[in-house]
């Protein structure tokens, strides 16, 4: 399914008996990704639905004229693409691996962990890809007609090449960030990007290099040769002795427009002025930044393919513009007017049309002599489709029409209190000079469309010239953010090590006014599962974040904030650091941060990133625990080569007191520091070996600004908890307030009369002693 720049999709593996989906992806109007994936995955048959958007009409022309490639192309009513139809399928679907005796509400939570739900574009295609297994029987086509297609398992697919990232990643990650926009009058689109990696890194002068970068974002790759071509634009520019270059490059970025817009409109002889300037100054643009870069080092390869890719169409496409297009005339009249010299003939009818106006000026002199005396003026006007009339002023006397009639000319229309009128020399003029402005409007769209031929001609050149600037774009934009940041250019490498020294949070330094730096070290066969403790508020969110963060920046191929970093390329980041309630799916936060673990768990490789933040603390502690030690326990147990690199921070601080996780050197501790300054808890952020004994509470309260009182009365409840001391109550009255209240009771009974016949002594023992014995049996 492709809908408003985003396709989704999923297939089903017959040899495995599995179904691979891909999450809704952002594309172009071309279908390049989906070309791409196409291509890679092959399938034998393609199902997409009767009522598609253009592009996908398109696109499946193109591939029906492939004569490498000729897969079967099944279209299905639209109904059958619903969301709700393809969860239904879903649901009912023959899948083996669920627990037996599985409730329907209990199913929806399981497939949430196997196959996520917050792509409907995906979940329609699901649906229609079901009902077509049923239909075929695929593998099971002698079996009984009530035995489904089975699904063995799940997939979540990603182009070779391509880093997998779910959406919960970048929105915990910062990596973008929506809000609202404070301009009142920007309420129809009122999104503008916040404080996030995307927004600080974004510098690029022109719209397709933006979007490109975007595209870099969703899509980061682990292609070593992708990444150092990007790498070595990006040193080159960082170097403070380019800075010439660099601005003058980005100046000539902003001239750049939509080529393949223009392009379009001009396909369908829609051109406008506009549409030719904004040609000219792109395609000039290009050729300037042509010349610039053929004085650039042609070592680096994005640099040479700029050489080779903008040819000299585009300077033969400038000049002919230039040549051709009278752009000041244009703008004066809007619409497209050609310069001398360009077509005789228009120049010819061009000095016509200029010596016409003395010359009617003479006409007129001479009609002037044969009209009524009373008339006291008149010329000869042209206009356009109607030719050559004699206009005259109307008179007070003519009223009614007849009063316009004159002898030896033809009435044509009243306008402005002028009347109009056609006589013999008008008539003369017309079939002498004819309609000069059609005709020279006629002869100059006919050069117009010469001129978009011409164009046309080379799109494929003008078309390299937005690959080319938008990356150009893309990396001096990255290149001007490493410089006023300070980031350093990452060594990358196909090895299953992380070294980055002297690490920091792109985002949170930028808001900080002292930002304190952490290395992070995970080797191939020690080190790889780090368990991070410490008090809230110390930091470990901050750092799970911020290697997530710098990893993510090298596979885009930016430079890093860190002293130096040697990173090994990950194929996944994996993320369980927020919780979030889900619509689609209307689970409990902890069956959607159990789902988000169970995804790592189940899709992460010896080759991917995890990072788990306070997982287990939206149930009981126990089972928190439990379910916490186990993950590891079960990531532990793999061979070394498929543990992924592991930042887990948390407050269960059982976990190691109680030795609940195996011995191993693939495990290691670390804590942020601090240091008790009397009652003041300091954190200090700086990450070391070790485990932290306490969670420092009681601190964390008194920074939080609970009173005193109440501080110290937790203090005390969680000492006699945990040494098994009875916790008395605040409102117990001491021993020697008792002894007094009991004294008080005691002289009250003796000064009672017993002999007194009045005397109740059944209201006294009620009133007096009982309620008493009462809170003294209680505190008891």
């Amino acid at each position: 399914m492709a809908q408003h720049g985003q396709v989704g999709l999923c297939f089903y593996d017959s040899e495995d008996s599995s179904l691979h989906y891909m999450v809704d992806t952002p594309d172009n109007d071309d279908l390049l990704l989906l070309a791409r994936i196409i291509q890679e995955v092959s399938p034998h048959v393609i199902i997409t639905s009767a009522k598609q958007e253009r592009c996908m009409t398109r696109y499946l022309q193109q591939l029906g004229s492939d004569p490498h490639y000729k897969p079967e192309v099944v279209t299905y009513p639209y109904v059958d693409f619903g969301l709700e139809v393809g969860k239904q399928r879903l649901l009912s679907a023959h899948l083996p691996f669920l627990p037996a005796g599985i409730s329907e509400r209990d199913k929806m939570s399981y497939l949430s962990s196997c196959i996520t739900f917050d792509s409907p574009l995906m979940l329609r295609a699901v649906g229609a890809l079901l009902k077509c297994l049923d239909r075929r029987r695929v593998g099971v086509e002698l079996e009984d007609s009530s035995v489904g297609v089975p699904i063995l398992q799940f997939h979540a697919y990603t182009l070779k090449g391509v880093v997998y990232i779910d959406r919960d990643t970048y929105s915990v990650l910062q990596i973008f960030k929506s809000d609202l926009h404070p301009s009142v009058y920007k309420l129809q689109s009122g999104e503008k990007e916040g404080l996030s990696l995307y927004g600080i890194l974004n510098r690029c002068r022109s719209k397709f290099g933006s979007k490109l970068l975007r595209q870099w974002f969703l899509r980061p790759t682990n292609d070593l040769g992708v990444l150092h071509r990007r790498q070595e634009v990006i040193r080159f520019f960082t170097s403070p002795r380019h800075s010439d270059i660099q601005r003058t490059l980005q100046a000539l970025l902003r001239n750049i427009r939509n080529i393949p817009n223009l392009l379009r409109r001009m396909s369908l002889s829609h051109t406008k002025v506009t549409d030719w300037q904004s040609l000219y100054k792109t395609v000039y643009s290009a050729v300037c930044i042509r010349d610039t870069v053929r004085a650039l080092p042609q070592s680096i390869q994005l640099f040479r393919d700029i050489v080779e890719g903008l040819s000299d169409d585009l300077h033969y496409i400038a000049s002919l513009i230039s040549r051709v297009v009278d752009f000041e005339s244009s703008s004066e009249e809007n619409r497209f007017t050609i310069k001398a010299n360009v077509d005789p003939s228009i120049d010819e009818k061009k000095r016509r049309m200029m010596g016409l106006s003395d010359f009617l000026t003479d006409v007129a002199r001479r009609e002037l002599e044969h009209l009524d005396p009373q008339i006291p003026s008149c010329c000869v006007i042209y206009i356009p489709l109607i030719g050559f009339l004699l206009s005259v002023p109307r008179l007070p006397s003519m009223v009614e029409k007849e009063d316009f009639e004159m002898e030896g000319l033809d009435f044509m229309f009243l306008s402005e209190d002028r009347l109009h009128y056609r006589s013999q020399r008008t008539r003369e003029l017309d079939n002498l000079l004819g309609d000069l402005h059609c005709d020279i409007r006629d002869m100059e769209t006919t050069v117009m469309t010469q001129l978009q031929n011409a164009v046309l001609e080379r799109s494929t050149s003008l078309n390299r010239v937005m690959d080319l600037t938008a990356e150009l774009d893309c990396l001096m934009a990255l290149s001007s953010a490493s410089q006023e940041y300070g980031y350093t250019s990452a060594k990358l490498a196909n090895h299953r090590k992380i070294i980055i020294t002297q690490g920091r949070h792109p985002l949170l330094e930028l808001c900080s006014p002292v930002f304190v730096a952490n290395s992070v070290y995970s080797y191939e066969t020690e080190g790889r599962v780090k368990i991070i403790t410490g008090p809230n508020s110390s930091g470990k969110s901050i750092f799970l974040k911020q290697v997530g963060l710098i990893m993510f920046m090298a596979l885009i191929g930016s430079d890093v904030p860190a002293k130096a970093a040697e990173i090994g390329l990950v194929d996944g980041i994996f993320t369980r650091m927020q919780s979030r309630e889900s619509v689609s799916v209307g689970l409990s936060t902890f069956m959607i941060d159990l789902n988000q673990m169970a995804q790592a768990l189940n899709n992460s490789s010896g080759n991917s990133l995890v990072l788990i933040d306070e997982f287990g603390k939206g149930t009981n502690t126990v089972d928190g625990l439990s379910l916490l030690a186990a993950s590891i326990s079960y990531w532990l147990r793999k061979a070394p080569v498929d543990v992924p690199h592991i930042f887990l921070a948390t407050n269960f601080h059982s976990l190691l007191q109680l030795e609940l996780l195996p011995t191993n050197r693939l495990l290691s501790f670390l804590t942020l520091e601090t240091a008790v300054d009397g009652d003041e808890l300091v954190f200090l952020y700086q990450l070391k070996e070790g485990i932290c004994r306490s969670s420092y509470a009681a601190n964390i309260a008194t920074l939080a600004g609970l009173p005193a009182g109440l501080v110290r009365r937790a203090v005390e409840v969680s000492e006699h908890y945990r040494t098994g001391k009875p916790i008395k109550r605040t409102d117990q009255q001491t021993s020697e307030e008792q002894a007094k209240r009991c004294m008080s009771i005691v002289e009250k009974f003796l000064n009672l009369d017993l002999e007194d016949k009045d005397l109740d002594l059944q209201g006294f023992m009620k009133d007096e002693l009982l309620p008493s014995a009462g809170e003294l049996l209680n505190h008891s």
